[in-house]
């Protein structure tokens, strides 16, 4: 992946909503009826949260009946990871660069 993709990812995950759902989903599928207890907030906020969320291919959701099932896209979230990973912090001494 390139760069670029990566930043639908981080914006999702700049949200303490979306990053406490990312991280409650690591766990499993959760239903949204589960979703909604355990987060408290209203359903169109959790629409809106689970969007943006899938729009970043960070989650899928599957149809039972009437609720949907969410769980992680792992190899999406696995790829962020490595990229977050391979980034190095240069000392200051090597960096050669000096701003006057």
């Amino acid at each position: 992946m390139v760069i670029a993709e990566y930043v639908p990812i981080m914006k999702a995950l700049a949200d303490p909503n979306r990053l406490a759902i990312i991280e409650h989903l690591t766990r499993g599928e959760a239903c949204v009826c589960e979703l909604l207890e355990l987060f408290s907030v209203t359903q169109p906020t959790l629409s809106h949260h689970m969007r943006i969320l899938s729009e970043a291919g960070l989650v899928s959701g599957r149809r039972e009946g009437k609720w949907i099932h969410y769980s992680i896209n792992v190899q999406r979230l696995q790829s962020f990871k490595d990229f977050i990973a391979s980034i190095q912090i240069v000392p200051e001494a090597k960096k050669g660069y000096v701003c006057q």
